[in-house]
């Protein structure tokens, strides 16, 4: 490891409230999520204790309103918030965004009553949440999903399996998107189901490549009950339910991405000053001092491009198109930045006694959830030139 203490980001943030906002994450990192997460993330540990605690800190819900224990934080200041932690742990930072797309559909779609009822807990209660849209044969093409919520009286019977599911297993709420009418998107609704319901079961725990600390799990419904008071939203809203849930979540993977890209190269300079080679250290040396360089800017272009989008959707204005480059291009440049600090660090990179290696496996993640980047530029080619021909 290397002892040159990384340098906390310049941020331009809009109140002085955000300053006193992410001074406090920067504690609770330096406290309770930096130390251990090397060791954790190898024993595969989900910190349940640290989520509990940003519960209690008022950090799982900043951008929700506060009225139902939300921190009316706007998305240009929650999003420097995921990036702080993203740096410090992945599996902390990306479980916080997916908790947060866990809630887009009550809090935005939800009734009065509804969001009385559940969104306090949800938001500041404690709760862990988890996203149901995938599923074994329907990743990218989502509107072909087959899970199906059959009517049962005043209740709604779910059927079927949810894949790469985040917090699968152990999440106490699933926003659940399922079958109830024709084929194709116009026939899903959004149903938010309780984590102990019966009938609903997990499967074994993905073994990945990355954020070993945090489980991603099928889930099995075999005719799982859930009134109709939670069915969120109109009956075949569910897809679009989903879809703006997946633009703000984009942004939410773009944060964390730089997060784990400033982590990188935050180690790349550490190493590259304390390490000599030909009697001075490797930061001398014109060829790793331009490729730190590139780094560098990789890291700045991608914070500017997430925080403009961001501060479109703050002002309310379209901001898909911009979501989706935040995404593609913040994702891109962290699996760049991490390879090139591996590089740096040379065989010590390739090594788990320092951190560069996991920040690689983990970035790799992040070009895939949520939309792979190559749905991004499709997303991208529909604003700039229209859909394509059929």
């Amino acid at each position: 490891m290397t002892d040159r203490a990384p340098q906390p980001v310049e941020r331009q943030l809009p109140t002085e409230e955000a300053g006193d906002l992410l001074a406090l994450v920067r504690e609770i990192v330096q406290r309770e999520i930096a130390p251990g997460a090397a060791e954790e993330e190898d024993a595969g540990h989900f910190p349940r204790e640290v989520f509990a605690l940003l519960s209690e800190s008022g950090l799982l819900g900043l951008p929700y309103d506060g009225e139902y224990g939300g921190g009316d934080q706007p998305y240009e200041v929650y999003l420097q918030v995921l990036e702080e932690l993203a740096a410090a742990r992945l599996t902390v930072g990306l479980g916080v965004s997916v908790h947060s797309l866990s809630c887009h559909a009550l809090a935005g779609y939800g009734t009065k009553e509804q969001q009385a009822a559940h969104l306090p807990a949800m938001l500041g209660g404690g709760l862990l949440g988890a996203y149901c849209l995938s599923e074994p044969s329907s990743g990218s093409d989502a509107a072909s999903l087959r899970t199906r919520a059959v009517r049962d009286g005043d209740d709604w019977l779910i059927t079927g399996t949810k894949a790469w599911i985040t917090h699968g297993g152990i999440a106490d709420f699933y926003t659940v998107l399922a079958r109830t009418g024709e084929e194709g998107a116009r026939g899903i609704t959004a149903f938010l189901v309780p984590g102990d319901a019966e009938r609903l079961t997990s499967a074994v725990p993905e073994r990945k490549m990355g954020m070993k600390g945090s489980p991603t799990a099928q889930l099995h419904f075999d005719g799982v009950r859930v009134p109709d008071a939670r069915r969120v939203g109109d009956e075949g809203q569910g897809f679009a339910i989903a879809l703006s849930a997946l633009d703000s979540g984009r942004l939410g993977i773009a944060a964390c991405a730089i997060g784990v890209a400033q982590a990188a190269l935050d180690e790349a300079l550490a190493y590259a000053t304390m390490r000599r080679q030909f009697g001075r250290p490797i930061a001398d040396f014109q060829g790793l001092r331009f490729l730190l360089a590139d780094m560098a800017t990789r890291v700045e272009a991608g914070r500017a491009l997430y925080l403009a989008a961001a501060r479109l959707r703050d002002a309310g204005r379209p901001f898909v198109r911009q979501a989706a480059m935040a995404k593609l291009f913040c994702t891109d440049a962290a699996m760049s930045v991490t390879t090139d600090a591996v590089q740096v660090l040379g065989g010590y990179g390739y090594t788990a006694d320092f951190p560069a290696e996991r920040l690689m496996r983990e970035a790799k993640a992040l070009q895939i959830v949520e939309g792979t980047n190559q749905i991004q530029r499709m997303v991208i080619a529909r604003h700039l030139v229209g859909p394509e021909s059929r």
